[in-house]
């Protein structure tokens, strides 16, 4: 990781965790900041479904990055990063059960209900920190050891 704030300080600042995991990893791989938050702004809350969790995604990114290539274009050149994200997320899915959005809140935060049972929980700081840190943490074990 070479960003300057941690990532769950910047997902507590207002990044979405798809964005807090992405921008954490920008600089390491020559993407500027603001193209990184644009590049993640549509994953956060499951991709806006409550399915894979955001602070996953921003991995997924953030894998691709690592160990794509000029050979990312094709199926066998993919292999290398479909790899390292089935790695990844089976070691997400280990600390917690599922990457499911929607499974790991408890609830489907892109329903009027679910938003409300979120907020009244104060999920998004009490909860979906621990997804960042942990995300992160796989990536940095990830990173280190490719």
């Amino acid at each position: 990781m070479t960003a300057s704030k941690p990532p769950v300080e910047r997902f507590l600042d207002g990044y979405s965790c798809s964005q807090t995991i992405l921008t954490t990893y920008c600089e390491r791989y020559g993407v500027d900041h603001l193209t990184g938050v644009k590049m993640a702004a549509g994953f956060g809350a499951g991709m806006q479904k409550a399915k894979t969790c955001g602070a996953v995604t921003g991995g997924v990114m953030v894998l691709g990055l690592h160990f794509g290539d000029d050979n990312s274009m094709t199926s066998a050149g993919r292999k290398p990063v479909y790899s390292a994200v089935i790695d990844f997320m089976n070691q997400f899915e280990a600390l917690h059960d599922t990457v499911s959005c929607g499974e790991l809140l408890g609830c489907d935060v892109n329903s009027p209900e679910g938003m409300q049972t979120a907020v009244a929980k104060d999920l998004f700081k009490t909860v979906c920190p621990k997804f960042v840190k942990d995300a992160a943490m796989i990536l940095d074990r990830m990173l280190e050891s490719a």
